[in-house]
């Protein structure tokens, strides 16, 4: 009973969620897509011309935002796009995607060849692995997708470059940000309004390679 209780309690919570509705009014896919949006916007982010990297992209709605912010005059995208998930992504004119396992050779080899050699300025992952509600499993879980990006970001930016990620507080997230602090000369935690305030969901922005 208790879990058709909260699961009913979490409709009725999406149905009311303002983001929700304006997401549905402005096209977008998903509510993430307002918390990309306020990050960009304080931390300055994103210019035409510039080159993105999309990592646990589906279904779509930090592409949407992305393309937005790149497209020039004519409406021509002055820039690039790749997103990459292991799910199905409908197609988003001017967006390249990979569906495939970002932790696979073959897939990141794809990335690469999609990015014609050349560094991004940008790259931003939504990817949050499944959780099993055990939180110490969890939190090695969460861990390892967030050093994939971490990795992927390291070899493929250019060195005044930015990285965001999606984290959780909890266990394992202070060596997290320890460890991004290593890499890059700033990083920044930042809690969007469209991050709901129960979740323990938060992000991670992190600018300038360190030499």
């Amino acid at each position: 009973m208790a879990k058709k209780k909260f699961s009913k309690e979490w409709v009725m919570q999406h149905i009311n969620d303002p983001y929700v509705k304006l997401a549905q009014q402005k096209g977008y896919r998903a509510r993430a897509a307002f918390k990309l949006a306020e990050i960009l916007d304080v931390e300055k982010l994103l210019r035409r011309g510039d080159i993105v990297v999309d990592l646990g992209a589906a279904p779509g709605s930090w592409s949407q935002v992305a393309r937005e912010r790149l497209i020039g005059p004519g409406g021509v995208i002055d820039g690039r796009i790749v997103a990459l998930d292991l799910l199905p992504m409908e197609p988003i004119a001017g967006v390249g995607f990979i569906q495939g396992d970002f932790s696979d050779e073959a897939i990141l080899k794809q990335l690469e060849q999609a990015l014609d050699g050349r560094l991004v300025d940008l790259v931003m992952s939504d990817m949050s692995p499944n959780l099993s509600g055990v939180s110490s499993a969890d939190s090695v879980r969460v861990q390892q997708v967030i050093e994939l990006a971490l990795d992927f970001a390291l070899t493929h930016l250019r060195p005044e470059g930015a990285l965001i990620v999606k984290a959780f507080h909890g266990s394992g997230f202070s060596q997290i940000v320890e460890t991004f602090k290593k890499h890059f000369r700033r990083v920044v935690e930042r809690k969007p309004k469209a991050s709901r305030d129960k979740s323990a969901e938060t992000f991670l922005v992190a600018r300038g390679l360190k030499q």
